[in-house]
């Protein structure tokens, strides 16, 4: 994975893409609100850099949190090879903890040879299903790392789950866990129970812990989004002196990130958004600027994934949205498979799900 970029809330961001790849590629930061110009997205919002050739990327950074970077050409295997890494923009004033650890975590689909398996990139069984998934855990590109700790020291973590497809969850154990932050937005403290947070791809979160232990014990970090669950991680108490006795009474509460916007639901513009497709999905057939084709055809193309019926890159948008308006996404999973969304440059508001109003929403 890439180096870490930190920047304070409001700084202008400046990175030179240099390209060393055999491969067209370039970085989207992910979770930023954004111009268009420098959102990364090849053919749509700029051409991709070619190998050998370079592209200067220029932002500000308006909103603290936990984000990354990414390669946003063939993503599925680019990412999948390490090309991320995270981008920290911090609060005016920080939080009152004692350390920040980052905790990326990715799955490695590995052959026998314990190389990157070159083979299963582009396997028309995972396109088709949930994803390219890996069988080898890391922590911040580590198995199993350790983190030294002190007893009665509070921690902030800073998780992102970088796999292309897998979901995860991580328990801290026996330690008191509360969640902070969601994609790089503050939510009111909630604690955490037995099955911790779950991330989806590109999901983040950020966990504030309070070290609890003797001297010399290891409190293991796990994996539990299946029945077998992982260790991802442990924290290893050091022999110094606790840093406290008893864990601080203030919760940390992060400063709410500034928004230009009031959103009005009741004069929204509504937009149905219909996800189909893929193995067990039910698509018979789907258009491409205006072609229909069979789902034969579709499988041939490697396209058997549809967002209203149309598959692929459309020339025509989902919708015109006048600026400054609100806009009420309806999105509906009509695949085998649980799909994380995600919109470019903005950030949003889940208000319901399944019909059911989200409290606090």
């Amino acid at each position: 994975p890439g180096p870490m970029i930190r920047v304070k809330r409001g700084e202008r961001v400046r990175v030179r893409l240099k390209n060393g790849l055999e491969q067209p590629t370039t970085i989207h930061w992910h979770g930023i609100r954004i111009a268009n110009a420098m959102d990364g997205v090849p053919g749509l919002t700029q051409d991709a850099v070619k190998p050998g050739a370079s592209f200067d990327y220029s932002f500000i950074a308006p909103d603290a949190g936990t984000y990354w970077y990414h390669s946003h050409a063939k993503t599925w295997e680019q990412v999948a090879r390490g090309l991320y890494g995270m981008l920290i923009v911090e609060e005016d004033s920080a939080p009152k903890v004692d350390r920040e650890l980052p905790f990326v975590a990715d799955d490695w689909r590995l052959n026998e040879a314990g190389q990157i398996d070159e083979k299963s990139f582009g396997s028309m069984f995972d396109w088709s299903h949930g994803g390219r998934m890996g069988n080898w855990l890391t922590v911040n590109g580590l198995t199993d790392p350790v983190f030294p700790v002190r007893a009665g020291e509070r921690l902030r973590l800073r998780l992102i789950n970088t796999a292309n497809a897998r979901t995860m969850a991580f328990n801290f154990d026996r330690l008191a866990a509360h969640i902070i932050a969601l994609d790089g937005q503050p939510v009111p403290p909630s604690s955490l129970g037995a099955d911790g947070v779950t991330l989806a791809p590109a999901q983040r979160a950020d966990v504030i812990i309070d070290i609890d232990g003797k001297p010399g014990d290891t409190i293991p970090v796990w994996e539990v989004s299946t029945q077998n669950r992982l260790k991802a991680a442990r924290f290893v108490l050091s022999d110094t002196p606790p840093m406290r006795s008893r864990p601080p009474d203030d919760p940390v509460i992060l400063p709410a990130n500034p928004t230009r916007a009031v959103l009005k639901p009741g004069a929204a513009q509504h937009i149905e958004l219909v996800m189909e497709g893929g193995a067990m999905g039910g698509l018979r057939e789907g258009s491409i600027d205006g072609k229909m084709l069979s789902i034969q055809e579709l499988v041939e193309k490697k396209l058997v994934w549809a967002f209203n019926g149309k598959v692929g890159m459309q020339i025509q948008s989902l919708a015109a949205i006048p600026r400054g308006q609100t806009a009420v996404i309806n999105m509906v999973n009509k695949t085998a498979f649980p799909h994380a969304m995600h919109l470019h440059g903005h950030h949003f508001r889940v208000i319901e799900r399944d019909g059911k109003p989200v409290a606090d929403a």
